[in-house]
């Protein structure tokens, strides 16, 4: 079998068995034209933040979505969990579609899945204590009559979570938590609904370094323990460390996706290349030649014609300003390591 009829059935294997299925998403906001640009008759614009995104997260794996800022990685969370509507695409949980499911029907579809934000002061409410903000997703689905058998499943997502003991942290407020706290509070209160799948929008960024591994350790632990999780990061170190698989995304799209260690040692689109070129070295003796990107990253209102990356690209060619390449396979990569770029030679396999 060549390389890329193993990677098909690679995809198509994971696909069978994928907890989370994003097919071709798209998700555009409209700018307002305002009053004057109504009489003047402007044309509509609209932000392509999520421009046709295409990706699978299974039960027991980590996915992390990768890219600078703004690059649409939190609207891609955002609509997969219908907190923002998709214009186009197929969202598939658990082999269903919920692209089209409306407010009633999605209800029951929120305790499968739960976010966790990148600030978890703002994610909480001040006036709750701990075992408030716990305890209310459980009233909201009416899932456990009795009080007391409420607060024991309080108790035991916030072990989960790394809250122990219990009782020194449960009739606290917010601002009586430290910043880990907090945060292991808002996963707490995703944990007790029991989902399937769990998005961090940048659940560490917040956070001092010394705390940041207990975080990110804890959400490993869900992973080893069969849940689905999401992590949307713009740091590729952390994502190399812990992910199963890594997608960079630039402007709206994915440009390269495969297995974390191969993403990372062996990239192959020049803006993946240019995120790891700066990243710090374990060893001080290697010399690291950093790659700084030219440029600002375009207007989402007016996305390049061709490769969308080719106006800040080392490496374009006039071709580069015509074609807009696919994510597709390539040759000498890992099984499922994809890439976006017309530079890399023809697609693998007859």
């Amino acid at each position: 079998m060549s390389q890329a009829a193993e990677a098909a059935a690679a995809k198509v294997s994971a696909a069978d068995g994928s907890l989370l299925e994003v097919d071709d998403l798209i998700s555009h906001y409209p700018v307002p034209r305002g009053l004057l640009g109504a009489m003047m008759r402007r044309p509509r614009l609209t932000v392509k933040a999520v421009d046709g995104v295409t990706f699978s997260v299974a039960a027991g794996e980590m996915v992390a979505l990768v890219g600078e800022s703004g690059c649409g990685k939190t609207t891609t969370a955002q609509t997969v969990i219908r907190m923002v509507a998709n214009q186009g695409g197929s969202i598939r949980f658990d082999g269903a579609e919920i692209g089209e499911l409306s407010p009633g029907q999605l209800r029951p579809l929120r305790r499968e899945i739960q976010i966790i934000y990148q600030d978890p002061y703002e994610s909480l409410d001040p006036r709750f204590t701990v075992r408030d903000t716990i305890e209310e997703p459980i009233r909201v689905h009416s899932l456990v009559p009795r009080k007391e058998d409420r607060e024991a499943k309080v108790y035991e997502a916030m072990e989960r979570a790394g809250l122990t003991p219990p009782e020194l942290f449960i009739d606290r407020y917010p601002h009586e938590l430290s910043g880990g706290q907090r945060q292991r509070v808002a996963i707490a209160a995703a944990l007790v609904l029991e989902p399937k799948l769990l998005i961090a929008d940048e659940p560490v960024s917040m956070l001092d370094v010394s705390v940041r591994a207990g975080i990110l350790a804890l959400l490993d632990g869900l992973r080893r323990e069969g849940m689905g999780v999401l992590m949307i990061t713009h740091d590729l170190s952390t994502a190399a460390h812990f992910a199963d698989r890594i997608a960079v995304m630039y402007l709206g799209r994915i440009v390269e996706e495969g297995p974390a260690r191969d993403v990372v040692r062996n990239p192959q689109h020049p803006y993946t290349k240019a995120l790891i070129s700066v990243v710090p070295r374990r060893d001080p003796d290697q010399r690291a030649f950093p790659q700084i990107l030219t440029g600002e990253t375009p207007n989402p209102v007016r996305v390049p014609p061709g490769c969308r990356f080719h106006p800040r690209c080392p490496v374009a060619e006039e071709r580069c300003k015509e074609t807009d390449p696919e994510l597709r396979a390539l040759d000498g990569v890992a099984v499922g390591h994809r890439a976006a770029c017309i530079l890399l030679g023809p697609p693998s396999g007859p």
